[in-house]
């Protein structure tokens, strides 16, 4: 898998003059009207926790005990970088600042409409809360129906509706890129360049960090087997991953407002996601991808120039979304760059 490696680092380092970041003027963005929201921590009153979740998914939530992702509820707030963070920005508590929470933990607000945390990042944090969405999630077309009696047209119609209300069906590979790199691309300016916190995951790769230890891909065994995704999902995954990242990465910079490590990073990170869309570009006849790779050249990644670039990013959304549910693309010229097994995290 040298050549995945070499392919996805190809664009890392990219000349200076490459980022509007210094300079002036900006091009204007047309929007096409219909905006896919970008991915928002969950909002406490309507959590209902991860109680909720596994009487149906007990081998997920199995899954999901043994990540980072739920361990960081007992131990990011006892870890010496996090606690020097918090110093430099006066935060007294790691577990109570919004600005922590918002990524590292999951709220719920109780009934006397406290807000507290109850865990880390959990099955709401990615799928988004469940309040709105649990009861039909759980309709599989009759009272008595489980999910081996629901007929195909149902299942369409309950996936239709569970998103409607709020949902992140990983059925649309990009709502679940994005969920990830809401988090994993860091979006607060004063959090980086005051406090010393990474401007996100930098070597971030939706395929590889989705594969490996996170993989909960029960649906098909009826919980018995962590399947492994096709190669035709994977394909999409791999530039699923590229859009959102890029999604991410221009919403970054969009709030940088000084030339400092997060302006700097957020937009080498989306030079380095655009570039790599339009060596797909060149490789796979995707029309939503030429249409991204048209829009991101039409802007300059820039200080002070937030409406632009947010503008820039919700069509980007709207077309990532788009790719991820109706491509008939051949993707397949991609598949000696998509990271194998051995690189799952």
């Amino acid at each position: 898998m040298k050549t995945a490696s070499r392919w996805l680092t190809a664009f890392s380092v990219l000349p200076a003059a490459i980022f509007g970041i210094l300079s002036a003027n900006a091009i204007p963005v047309e929007n096409s009207g219909q905006i896919l929201e970008p991915a928002k921590p969950p909002e406490p009153s309507l959590v209902l926790g991860n109680e909720a979740c596994v009487k149906c998914h007990t081998a997920e939530v199995q899954v999901w005990k043994k990540t980072p992702h739920a361990s960081t509820f007992e131990q990011l707030h006892r870890k010496p970088e996090a606690k020097t963070i918090a110093s430099k920005l006066g935060l007294n508590s790691i577990k109570n600042s919004g600005r922590c929470v918002a990524c590292h933990y999951t709220q719920q607000q109780t009934a006397d409409a406290t807000t507290r945390v109850i865990s880390g990042v959990s099955c709401e944090s990615c799928h988004g809360a469940a309040k709105n969405w649990m009861a039909i999630h759980h309709d599989f077309g009759g009272e008595d129906f489980t999910r081996l009696d629901e007929s195909p047209t149902h299942r369409v119609q309950r996936i239709a509706a569970s998103v409607k209300a709020g949902m992140r069906n990983p059925k649309n590979l990009y709502s679940m890129a994005q969920s990830c790199l809401r988090c994993h691309t860091t979006a607060d300016e004063e959090l980086v360049n005051v406090g010393g916190h990474p401007a996100g995951s930098l070597d971030f790769e939706f395929v590889s960090w989705s594969q490996g230890l996170v993989r909960h891909n029960f649906l098909n065994s009826d919980g018995k087997i962590n399947e492994l995704s096709s190669p035709e999902r994977l394909r999409t995954m791999f530039v699923a991953g590229m859009i959102a990242e890029l999604e991410a990465s221009l919403r970054a910079t969009a709030l940088a407002t000084e030339k400092a490590t997060y302006g700097i990073t957020s937009a080498q990170r989306a030079a380095r996601a655009g570039a790599r869309l339009a060596s797909i570009q060149q490789k796979v006849d995707s029309p939503e991808v030429a249409k991204i790779v048209e829009i991101f050249k039409s802007i300059q990644l820039k200080l002070n120039n937030e409406s632009q670039l947010t503008n820039a990013a919700d069509q980007i959304a709207e077309l990532g979304y788009k790719f991820a549910e109706t491509t008939e693309t051949d993707l397949s010229p991609l598949d000696r760059f998509i990271p194998g097994r051995d690189l799952y995290k």
